[in-house]
């Protein structure tokens, strides 16, 4: 069993590096066509802010994944199945040049394996149950509303450009006003250590308080309690009091201090999302004030270093919008092996790191043929188109990641780029690259999870359920 898991786990982080050098496209690609960058400079600076990630993202994408299966289906035969799957037909799309998505390839896969053991645990029953049928709905439903949110985001993000180099004031007044929104929402954001003690306290008082229900004190040495059933359910509760209890004192040890600790200031803690997508806005209305007063050769200059910012962005979002789906998957492994100490509420610790690193290492490994799809076969990119497709791209992974929801940054990616090449006239996209790639998109989770149950028969003929 620990072989298995440990090979799991490998597959896993296989699975992570595929899909950065698969997925790198999605970020660069307009970098790239544009010539703001060179290839290489392109996937340096991708695979960074892939990585820088791990700072700003908790894990609440990686316990959807976990849960697209439930948990009495889940067993290492299954997810090794789904893993082989997965990385297969990752592979096969990466060398045709299809950009198909990696998240729902491992979606399909989980699923596809789950349900085949299902069926043959079950003598032919009801195989369907072995899945989270709201949490899969969600999923798939965003198959379609992800691409629309980033279509219409770098649409309307588009037309505010557009319109911000006319003389007119409508709108220097809604960049003003955004400025204005994003300034104090950042102010609010900064978790000082006066913020972080009262946050702390709170945290505190809450899971004391759910302590006491069970008929135990805060004080208490969970290791001693003989329940246990009991002691399974109060675990994760003493461990939440441990770590609130930790940020007050590091909290009061930074207010103690003569010089007070600046990075926790700076890094908003837990609000790093918030900070940084108001921080986006701000630099793209900032941006769009001297839009007006600049020629064509000047914007066009200003576009392309605006393209670094927007780049970033999305290689944030990308980072960590899909790091978090093998995440998910390897602590599924964990909870199979040993279901009684590992849960979802509690990441191993160098489970995030490893596969930030993985993903930042197979960006920098390239995807030049998908690159060529998405950067010059959709529609004619610009510096100006890029940086309204980038940023409506990252926008869109940073809402869809706050809600949990598990989203194809490819699929993303070429929606806000058609939004944007939408705003030209309808023509100007090529429609029928997308019908193309809108197949690839549908055909993905199918094929993965038949790919992905064919392998599990063959495993379980080798012994492994």
């Amino acid at each position: 069993m620990l072989t298995l898991l440990i090979v799991i786990i490998a597959l896993a982080l296989i699975f992570d590096y595929i899909n950065g050098f698969h997925d790198a496209a999605n970020a660069i690609a307009t970098v790239v066509s544009t010539k703001v960058l060179t290839p290489l400079q392109a996937v340096v600076w991708a695979a960074f802010f892939n990585f820088a990630a791990y700072f700003i993202f908790d894990h609440g994408v990686a316990n959807t994944i976990a849960k697209t299966v439930k948990s009495e289906y889940i067993t290492l035969a299954v997810i090794l199945a789904g893993l082989i799957a997965a990385i297969g037909w990752n592979l096969i799309t990466w060398w045709f040049g299809i950009p198909s998505s990696s998240s729902h390839t491992l979606i399909g896969g989980f699923g596809g394996a789950a349900i085949t053991h299902a069926l043959l645990s079950t003598n032919g029953g009801v195989s369907l149950a072995a899945i989270d049928g709201p949490t899969i709905i969600k999923i798939i439903s965003f198959i379609i509303l992800a691409p629309f949110m980033g279509m219409l985001v770098a649409f309307i993000i588009s037309l505010w450009f557009l319109h911000s180099f006319k003389k007119g004031p409508w709108p220097k007044v809604i960049s003003i006003a955004i400025i204005a929104l994003s300034i104090n929402s950042l102010s609010l954001l900064i978790e000082t250590p006066n913020y972080a003690i009262d946050q702390g306290e709170k945290k505190i008082e809450q899971v004391s308080k759910k302590i006491t229900a069970l008929s135990l004190t805060p004080d208490q040495d969970v290791k001693k309690i003989t329940d246990e059933k009991l002691k399974e359910e109060a675990t994760p509760l003493f461990k939440d009091l441990k770590e609130a209890k930790k940020k007050v004192a590091s909290a009061q040890k930074s207010l103690d201090s003569s010089k007070p600790h600046f990075l926790k200031v700076l890094l908003f803690g837990h609000n790093m999302k918030w900070a940084l997508l108001f921080f986006i806005l701000m630099s793209m209305s900032l941006f769009t004030l001297f839009l007006s007063s600049l020629n064509y050769a000047q914007s066009e200059r200003w576009f392309k270093r605006m393209q670094l910012v927007s780049s970033a962005a999305f290689s944030i979002g990308h980072g960590g919008n899909d790091s978090q789906k093998v995440m998910g998957i390897i602590m599924a492994a964990y909870i199979a092996y040993d279901p009684a100490n590992y849960s979802l509420d509690h990441m191993v610790a160098w489970v995030p790191l490893a596969c930030y690193t993985a993903i930042a290492l197979g960006t920098m490994s390239g995807g030049w043929k998908i690159i060529k799809t998405m950067g010059t076969k959709i529609t004619k990119v610009t510096p100006f188109e890029g940086v309204a497709a980038e940023t409506a791209g990252a926008l869109t992974l940073f809402i869809t990641e706050m809600m949990k929801i598990p989203v194809s940054t490819t699929h993303t990616i070429t929606g806000s780029i058609i939004g944007v090449g939408a705003t030209k006239r309808l023509s100007a996209v090529r429609w029928g690259v997308t019908i193309s790639l809108l197949w690839a998109w549908i055909i993905t989770i199918p094929i993965s999870a038949l790919f992905a149950g064919l392998i599990y028969l063959v495993l379980s003929l080798f012994g492994l359920k």
